[in-house]
């Protein structure tokens, strides 16, 4: 796979987004059936950044190709990538899983959620980024979720993170050991400057817990 620039107004990351063999000849029969020459496909992120978020993909003929997007040129067609939704992309895998019924396109994008985080970022986007990319995704498997609420500084702890539990999490009998074991050394393993992390979430409502 090569990889062209379309335009100098494409930021300088490139995108590393994959769509694998079997993705390539699924995409290349759905182009062949459009009967126009020179078609392509085009991904972009829809509310990138955000809970919201959503991967989407759409066919881009030559006359509706975007100036600023970026270009990568497969073997039997092109893909254009929205540069905007480039960072959100990161790690991204188009991928077509073939089975009895045909098959299914998925796409899997861990970052297109994720808010960027840059060399002058605040300790709180800073956190949220953590929360986001390391902690929320094993906390789904039981349902559960965890969101920052504020930082502060504890005159007995230092700088500590106010957190809130919630699906799962809220209520569950482990909070404890997860806080403390999980949620808190994940943090200050990527934030070394954070003392102490505190739960605010009101655990006394119990119904949906993953344990009670």
């Amino acid at each position: 796979m090569s990889t062209e620039n379309t335009s100098t107004a494409v930021a300088e990351e490139i995108p590393n987004l994959l769509i694998t063999p079997t993705a390539q000849e699924y995409l290349f029969d759905l182009l062949a059936k459009q009967n126009t020459p020179g078609i392509a496909v085009r991904v972009f992120v829809e509310n990138a950044g955000t809970p919201r978020a959503e991967c989407c993909m759409a066919y881009s003929a030559p006359e509706e190709v975007v100036p600023t997007d970026y270009k990568q040129d497969y073997p039997n067609f092109a893909a254009y990538i929205d540069a905007p939704s480039i960072p959100y992309l990161l790690d991204a895998v188009i991928d077509y899983n073939k089975d009895r019924f045909g098959g299914q396109l998925t796409f899997r994008a861990p970052n297109s959620k994720v808010p960027r985080v840059g060399p002058d970022a605040s300790i709180e986007e800073r956190i949220t980024y953590v929360l986001q990319t390391e902690i929320n995704p094993g906390l789904e498997g039981h349902g559960g979720n965890c969101a920052l609420v504020e930082v502060k500084n504890d005159e007995e702890h230092g700088l500590t993170a106010v957190l809130k539990f919630g699906g799962g999490c809220q209520g569950c009998s482990s909070i404890d050991i997860t806080l403390k074991q999980g949620v808190q050394t994940t943090l200050q393993q990527h934030i070394p400057e954070l003392a102490h992390v505190v739960d605010e979430t009101d655990h006394s409502q119990s119904e949906g817990a993953y344990f009670k």
